[in-house]
Protein backbone atom coordinates (compact mmCIF):
# COMPACT_ATOMS: atom_id res chain seq x y z
CA UNK A 1 0.00 0.00 0.00
CA UNK A 2 1.19 3.63 -0.90
CA UNK A 3 1.47 6.77 1.27
CA UNK A 4 -1.79 7.86 -0.61
CA UNK A 5 -3.81 5.05 0.25
CA UNK A 6 -2.88 4.66 3.12
CA UNK A 7 -3.47 8.48 4.30
CA UNK A 8 -7.47 7.88 2.17
CA UNK A 9 -7.97 4.72 4.10
CA UNK A 10 -7.25 6.23 7.33
CA UNK A 11 -8.82 9.20 7.04
CA UNK A 12 -12.34 7.22 6.14
CA UNK A 13 -11.47 4.62 9.22
CA UNK A 14 -11.07 8.13 12.23
CA UNK A 15 -13.96 9.87 10.44
CA UNK A 16 -15.84 6.52 10.55
CA UNK A 17 -14.54 6.84 14.56
CA UNK A 18 -16.17 10.03 15.18
CA UNK A 19 -12.63 12.01 15.15
CA UNK A 20 -13.34 15.05 13.96
CA UNK A 21 -10.23 16.32 12.73
CA UNK A 22 -9.99 13.15 11.08
CA UNK A 23 -8.17 14.41 8.15
CA UNK A 24 -5.28 16.30 10.18
CA UNK A 25 -4.63 14.01 12.65
CA UNK A 26 -4.43 11.12 9.66
CA UNK A 27 -1.77 13.03 8.47
CA UNK A 28 0.17 13.99 11.36
CA UNK A 29 -0.06 10.24 12.95
CA UNK A 30 1.55 9.09 9.32
CA UNK A 31 4.06 11.47 8.97
CA UNK A 32 5.58 10.56 12.25
CA UNK A 33 5.25 6.99 10.81
CA UNK A 34 7.26 7.69 8.08
CA UNK A 35 9.42 10.39 9.42
CA UNK A 36 8.50 12.82 7.40
CA UNK A 37 6.40 16.28 7.53
CA UNK A 38 2.53 16.53 6.08
CA UNK A 39 3.83 18.14 3.08
CA UNK A 40 6.71 15.01 2.43
CA UNK A 41 3.25 12.70 2.30
CA UNK A 42 1.79 14.36 -0.90
CA UNK A 43 5.65 14.88 -2.29
CA UNK A 44 6.17 11.36 -2.09
CA UNK A 45 2.45 9.97 -2.11
CA UNK A 46 3.25 7.00 -4.74
CA UNK A 47 5.79 5.87 -2.00
CA UNK A 48 4.81 2.37 -0.47
CA UNK A 49 5.08 1.78 3.23
CA UNK A 50 7.08 -1.00 4.38
CA UNK A 51 5.56 -3.80 6.17
CA UNK A 52 6.97 -2.51 9.72
CA UNK A 53 5.52 1.04 8.89
CA UNK A 54 2.40 -0.23 7.97
CA UNK A 55 1.68 -2.02 10.91
CA UNK A 56 2.97 0.81 13.22
CA UNK A 57 0.57 3.03 11.09
CA UNK A 58 -2.61 0.74 11.84
CA UNK A 59 -1.44 0.17 15.69
CA UNK A 60 -1.55 4.38 16.24
CA UNK A 61 -5.20 4.30 13.97
CA UNK A 62 -6.31 2.19 16.64
CA UNK A 63 -5.31 3.59 19.43
CA UNK A 64 -6.70 7.17 18.45
CA UNK A 65 -10.11 5.65 17.53
CA UNK A 66 -10.17 4.32 21.40
CA UNK A 67 -9.58 7.96 21.90
CA UNK A 68 -5.36 8.08 22.78
CA UNK A 69 -4.56 11.88 22.04
CA UNK A 70 -2.09 12.36 18.91
CA UNK A 71 0.16 14.35 20.80
CA UNK A 72 0.96 10.79 23.15
CA UNK A 73 0.45 8.96 20.43
CA UNK A 74 3.81 10.86 18.83
CA UNK A 75 5.27 12.07 21.72
CA UNK A 76 4.88 15.77 20.04
CA UNK A 77 3.31 18.77 20.60
CA UNK A 78 3.87 22.09 19.35
CA UNK A 79 3.46 24.92 21.28
CA UNK A 80 4.54 28.80 20.39
CA UNK A 81 6.20 27.42 17.48
CA UNK A 82 8.37 25.17 19.31
CA UNK A 83 7.89 21.21 19.10
CA UNK A 84 7.84 19.73 22.97
CA UNK A 85 8.22 16.13 24.08
CA UNK A 86 4.89 14.94 25.54
CA UNK A 87 4.14 11.86 27.46
CA UNK A 88 0.92 10.29 29.73
CA UNK A 89 3.25 12.25 32.90
CA UNK A 90 2.27 15.54 31.65
CA UNK A 91 -0.32 17.59 30.64
CA UNK A 92 -0.36 18.20 26.45
CA UNK A 93 0.29 22.09 26.09
CA UNK A 94 -2.96 23.87 24.53
CA UNK A 95 -3.05 26.85 22.31
CA UNK A 96 -5.01 29.22 24.86
CA UNK A 97 -1.56 28.69 26.97
CA UNK A 98 -0.01 30.50 24.53
CA UNK A 99 -1.92 34.13 25.62
CA UNK A 100 -0.24 33.47 28.75
CA UNK A 101 3.07 33.14 27.16
CA UNK A 102 2.59 36.50 24.54
CA UNK A 103 1.36 38.64 27.97
CA UNK A 104 4.62 37.92 29.72
CA UNK A 105 6.79 38.91 26.64
CA UNK A 106 4.77 42.08 26.21
CA UNK A 107 4.43 43.05 29.91
CA UNK A 108 8.89 42.02 29.68
CA UNK A 109 9.80 43.81 26.59
CA UNK A 110 7.39 46.34 26.85
CA UNK A 111 9.64 48.27 29.77
CA UNK A 112 6.66 47.52 32.09
CA UNK A 113 7.74 44.88 34.63
CA UNK A 114 10.15 46.13 37.29
CA UNK A 115 13.29 43.65 38.06
CA UNK A 116 14.81 44.95 40.58
CA UNK A 117 13.22 45.35 44.26
CA UNK A 118 11.89 49.13 44.38
CA UNK A 119 10.86 49.06 41.15
CA UNK A 120 13.81 50.43 39.57
CA UNK A 121 14.65 49.20 35.93
CA UNK A 122 17.92 48.47 34.81
CA UNK A 123 20.05 46.28 32.62
CA UNK A 124 20.07 43.58 34.60
CA UNK A 125 18.14 40.39 33.59
CA UNK A 126 14.62 39.62 35.20
CA UNK A 127 13.97 36.92 37.35
CA UNK A 128 10.83 34.53 36.61
CA UNK A 129 9.14 31.78 38.16
CA UNK A 130 6.97 29.47 36.25
CA UNK A 131 4.92 27.62 38.39
CA UNK A 132 3.97 23.76 37.52
CA UNK A 133 5.91 23.54 34.73
CA UNK A 134 4.89 20.46 33.18
CA UNK A 135 6.19 19.86 29.97
CA UNK A 136 8.18 22.97 30.67
CA UNK A 137 6.19 24.76 27.39
CA UNK A 138 5.79 27.99 29.06
CA UNK A 139 9.10 28.67 30.69
CA UNK A 140 11.37 27.03 27.81
CA UNK A 141 8.98 29.45 25.41
CA UNK A 142 9.47 32.21 27.51
CA UNK A 143 13.35 31.49 27.68
CA UNK A 144 13.56 30.66 24.22
CA UNK A 145 12.24 33.71 22.86
CA UNK A 146 13.11 36.31 25.82
CA UNK A 147 16.95 35.61 25.20
CA UNK A 148 17.80 37.05 28.56
CA UNK A 149 17.02 36.58 32.01
CA UNK A 150 16.59 33.20 34.67
CA UNK A 151 13.40 31.49 34.86
CA UNK A 152 12.60 29.44 37.72
CA UNK A 153 10.90 26.37 36.71
CA UNK A 154 8.87 24.37 39.54
CA UNK A 155 6.53 20.87 39.35
CA UNK A 156 5.94 17.93 42.32
CA UNK A 157 6.44 15.54 39.69
CA UNK A 158 10.31 13.94 38.96
CA UNK A 159 8.82 12.82 35.58
CA UNK A 160 7.72 16.08 34.59
CA UNK A 161 10.77 17.92 35.47
CA UNK A 162 13.40 15.37 33.49
CA UNK A 163 10.66 16.12 30.29
CA UNK A 164 10.74 19.74 30.64
CA UNK A 165 14.70 19.53 31.15
CA UNK A 166 14.33 17.69 28.06
CA UNK A 167 12.48 19.80 26.27
CA UNK A 168 14.84 22.53 27.61
CA UNK A 169 18.19 20.91 25.92
CA UNK A 170 16.01 20.04 23.04
CA UNK A 171 15.77 24.27 22.64
CA UNK A 172 19.12 25.28 23.72
CA UNK A 173 18.02 27.32 26.89
CA UNK A 174 18.79 25.07 29.88
CA UNK A 175 21.65 27.00 30.80
CA UNK A 176 19.10 29.96 31.46
CA UNK A 177 16.15 27.39 33.56
CA UNK A 178 16.20 26.42 36.50
CA UNK A 179 14.04 23.64 37.54
CA UNK A 180 12.84 22.67 41.13
CA UNK A 181 11.67 19.83 42.59
CA UNK A 182 8.77 20.86 45.33
CA UNK A 183 5.10 22.22 45.88
CA UNK A 184 4.25 25.94 44.03
CA UNK A 185 6.71 28.60 44.69
CA UNK A 186 7.89 26.95 48.28
CA UNK A 187 10.97 25.78 46.92
CA UNK A 188 11.94 29.62 45.96
CA UNK A 189 10.84 30.70 49.61
CA UNK A 190 14.13 28.82 50.84
CA UNK A 191 16.24 30.20 48.14
CA UNK A 192 15.33 33.61 47.33
CA UNK A 193 14.53 36.43 49.41
CA UNK A 194 11.27 38.53 49.32
CA UNK A 195 10.72 40.70 46.48
CA UNK A 196 12.92 38.82 44.16
CA UNK A 197 10.66 37.74 41.20
CA UNK A 198 9.61 40.08 38.86
CA UNK A 199 7.25 37.82 36.91
CA UNK A 200 5.19 34.79 38.00
CA UNK A 201 3.42 32.08 35.34
CA UNK A 202 1.46 29.82 36.61
CA UNK A 203 -1.03 26.52 34.40
CA UNK A 204 -1.99 25.18 37.45
CA UNK A 205 -4.58 22.67 36.97
CA UNK A 206 -8.14 24.54 37.32
CA UNK A 207 -11.15 22.32 36.43
CA UNK A 208 -13.31 21.25 39.62
CA UNK A 209 -12.52 17.96 41.18
CA UNK A 210 -16.37 16.91 40.55
CA UNK A 211 -16.45 17.84 36.58
CA UNK A 212 -13.30 15.94 36.11
CA UNK A 213 -15.39 12.90 34.71
CA UNK A 214 -17.11 15.52 32.52
CA UNK A 215 -14.12 16.41 30.30
CA UNK A 216 -13.71 15.13 27.12
CA UNK A 217 -12.64 10.86 27.34
CA UNK A 218 -9.50 11.50 26.11
CA UNK A 219 -8.47 14.05 28.54
CA UNK A 220 -10.37 12.52 31.06
CA UNK A 221 -9.03 9.15 30.46
CA UNK A 222 -5.71 9.94 29.16
CA UNK A 223 -4.61 13.13 31.11
CA UNK A 224 -2.53 13.07 34.56
CA UNK A 225 -5.52 13.71 36.70
CA UNK A 226 -2.78 15.68 39.28
CA UNK A 227 -2.37 18.07 36.22
CA UNK A 228 -6.05 18.72 36.11
CA UNK A 229 -7.88 18.19 39.49
CA UNK A 230 -7.86 21.82 41.01
CA UNK A 231 -10.21 20.73 44.37
CA UNK A 232 -13.66 21.49 44.95
CA UNK A 233 -14.04 24.83 42.83
CA UNK A 234 -10.74 24.52 40.52
CA UNK A 235 -8.76 27.55 42.42
CA UNK A 236 -7.44 25.51 45.18
CA UNK A 237 -4.01 25.22 44.02
CA UNK A 238 -4.20 29.25 43.00
CA UNK A 239 -5.75 29.87 46.03
CA UNK A 240 -2.33 29.02 47.52
CA UNK A 241 -0.50 30.58 45.29
CA UNK A 242 -1.52 34.18 45.07
CA UNK A 243 0.17 35.17 48.87
CA UNK A 244 3.58 32.72 47.84
CA UNK A 245 3.48 34.97 44.75
CA UNK A 246 2.79 38.25 46.61
CA UNK A 247 6.17 37.11 49.18
CA UNK A 248 8.51 36.73 45.98
CA UNK A 249 7.03 39.77 43.41
CA UNK A 250 8.96 42.90 43.78
CA UNK A 251 6.11 45.75 43.76
CA UNK A 252 5.15 45.99 40.39
CA UNK A 253 4.88 42.69 39.43
CA UNK A 254 3.36 40.47 37.72
CA UNK A 255 1.91 36.84 38.57
CA UNK A 256 -0.15 35.77 35.49
CA UNK A 257 -2.49 32.96 36.08
CA UNK A 258 -4.89 30.80 33.38
CA UNK A 259 -8.22 30.18 34.67
CA UNK A 260 -11.44 28.80 33.30
CA UNK A 261 -13.71 31.78 32.06
CA UNK A 262 -16.53 30.63 35.05
CA UNK A 263 -13.94 31.58 37.65
CA UNK A 264 -13.42 35.07 36.71
CA UNK A 265 -15.95 36.32 39.39
CA UNK A 266 -14.04 34.64 42.08
CA UNK A 267 -10.89 36.19 41.20
CA UNK A 268 -12.02 39.12 43.32
CA UNK A 269 -11.58 37.32 46.38
CA UNK A 270 -8.28 35.85 45.91
CA UNK A 271 -7.06 39.01 44.62
CA UNK A 272 -7.70 41.90 47.40
CA UNK A 273 -7.92 45.41 46.80
CA UNK A 274 -4.92 47.47 47.69
CA UNK A 275 -2.69 44.53 47.34
CA UNK A 276 -3.32 43.75 44.00
CA UNK A 277 -4.71 45.10 40.60
CA UNK A 278 -5.74 43.10 37.79
CA UNK A 279 -7.66 42.58 34.67
CA UNK A 280 -8.90 39.47 32.53
CA UNK A 281 -7.39 38.53 28.82
CA UNK A 282 -9.72 36.77 26.74
CA UNK A 283 -8.51 33.53 24.28
CA UNK A 284 -8.89 33.64 20.47
CA UNK A 285 -12.03 31.71 21.24
CA UNK A 286 -13.07 35.42 23.22
CA UNK A 287 -13.21 33.61 25.95
CA UNK A 288 -12.02 34.89 29.49
CA UNK A 289 -9.09 32.99 29.79
CA UNK A 290 -5.72 34.69 31.75
CA UNK A 291 -5.81 36.67 34.90
CA UNK A 292 -3.27 39.74 34.26
CA UNK A 293 -2.61 40.77 38.16
CA UNK A 294 0.09 43.55 39.14
CA UNK A 295 1.43 43.50 42.36
CA UNK A 296 0.35 47.15 43.55
CA UNK A 297 3.60 49.11 44.87
CA UNK A 298 3.63 50.51 48.07
CA UNK A 299 3.39 54.32 48.14
CA UNK A 300 6.58 56.04 48.91
CA UNK A 301 6.32 58.31 52.21
CA UNK A 302 6.80 61.94 52.09
CA UNK A 303 9.86 63.35 53.48
CA UNK A 304 9.35 65.31 57.02
CA UNK A 305 8.78 68.95 56.61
Amino acid sequence: MDIATALAKARAFLHQKGIAAAPLEAEVLLAHVTGTDRVGLYRDANRPLTWEEEEKFQELLQRRAAGEPVAYLTGQREFMGLSFAVTRDVLIPRPETELLVETALELLTGGVVPVTPGGRREDRPPLMADVGTGSGAIAVSLAYYLGKGTIYATDISPAALALAAENARRHRVAGRIIFLAGDLLSPLQKILPPGSLCLVAANLPYIPSAAIGQLMPDVARYEPRLALDGGRDGLELYRRLVPQARELLVPGGYLLMEIDPSQVPLMARLLPEGVWRYRVRRDLAGRERLVVAQVVAQPVASPPV
